[in-house]
């Protein structure tokens, strides 16, 4: 349910423009005439004329009656010593929810960790051994440190989003933040769901990256790569799943249409292909048709909710010409 949510964002968002609202205009009052001042005479026998005030007909800088205040256009407005102590509190709160995050992942790490050497064990070739070795006596610490970091990166995300919009919001107008916060909480779900996507593809990417040596050699990783190896997989998944949150939001703000998509469909194809061989860190051909074929189809849906969006604005604007 929150997938299709997330794509269907642009028809409930199209008539929400970004920038600065549009100030309602207010009736002028007519200023009553005022009294020139008479010149004064020159003196006799002098040739000058008597001097005057310049600024008087000047032109003036300052904000006209019709402007929007910064209340108006939804800002807050703040000093910089204001900026700069926000700034040190939203760092401080992070700081600690890594922490807390870190904390968690390190006592979870056993569990978790023989769950990943399970998958590796059911994946071996039959009388062939698969083994996790240490190779170093440091080696231990240091992958379960960098365990619980990316755990704790992980966990401490929503956090981190929020401390982030809490900081950014005094400078976003009130109909940009009414556009961020969908756009924040699907781009969420959809990293959540590419990295779920990564580790129920990863037995079946182990299976073959050990079955293409033809079943021959013995499997013993270090902890330390085959950590990394699944971390760098779920990232490159999640990152993978962020592709629709793009094309939409150019589509927003104007930069892509659903004709100029639609018109270069097979180079996207080629171009994912490409980008998905980039960044999935195994490179094998079932971990890149799983992420390849899911950001195609987002391209397609991609297209399909631009072309909604932009129907649904014309008919609006049709329906407000005619009455």
């Amino acid at each position: 349910m929150l997938l299709p949510a997330c794509l269907t964002l642009p028809l409930r968002l199209v008539n929400q423009p970004l920038g600065p609202p549009t100030p309602t205009p207010r009736p002028r009052r007519r200023a009553p005439p005022t009294p020139r001042p008479r010149a004064r005479a020159p003196p006799r026998g002098t040739g000058r004329s008597a001097p005057h005030d310049r600024g008087a007909g000047a032109v003036s800088a300052a904000p006209t009656a019709g402007d929007p205040s910064p209340e108006e256009q939804g800002l807050a407005s703040m000093t910089l010593m204001e900026h700069l102590a926000e700034l040190r509190s939203r760092l401080i709160k992070s700081v600690l929810a890594l922490a807390v995050g870190a904390v968690v992942m390190w006592f979870v790490y056993v569990p978790v960790f023989k769950w990943m050497f399970e998958v590796l064990q059911d994946n071996c070739v039959p009388g062939r051994d698969c083994a996790i070795i240490q190779t170093d006596p440091l080696q231990g610490l240091s992958t379960r440190m960098t365990f619980a970091g990316y755990g704790g990166i992980a966990i401490a995300m929503p956090v981190l989003l929020y401390q982030v919009w809490k900081f950014v919001t005094p400078g976003l107008y009130a109909k940009e933040r009414r556009l961020a916060i969908p756009f924040v909480f699907c781009g969420v779900v959809l990293f959540i769901l590419g990295a779920g996507l990564a580790l129920w593809t990863l037995p079946k990417a182990l299976d073959f990256l050990i079955s293409i040596g033809g079943g021959t050699f013995n499997q013993f990783y270090t902890p330390d790569k085959y950590v990394s190896l699944v971390v760098k997989m779920m990232v490159a998944f999640g990152i993978g799943f962020e592709f629709p949150i793009l094309l939409i939001f150019l589509q927003l703000a104007g930069v892509l249409t659903p004709a100029l998509l639609a018109r270069y469909r097979r180079w996207a194809m080629v171009g994912i292909v490409i980008l998905v061989a980039v960044l999935t860190p195994s490179g094998d051909p079932i971990s890149l048709a799983a992420l390849a074929v899911p950001m195609y189809l987002f391209y397609e849906l991609s297209i399909l909710v631009g072309w909604l969006a932009n129907r649904r604005k014309r008919r609006r604007a049709e329906a407000a010409a005619t009455s």
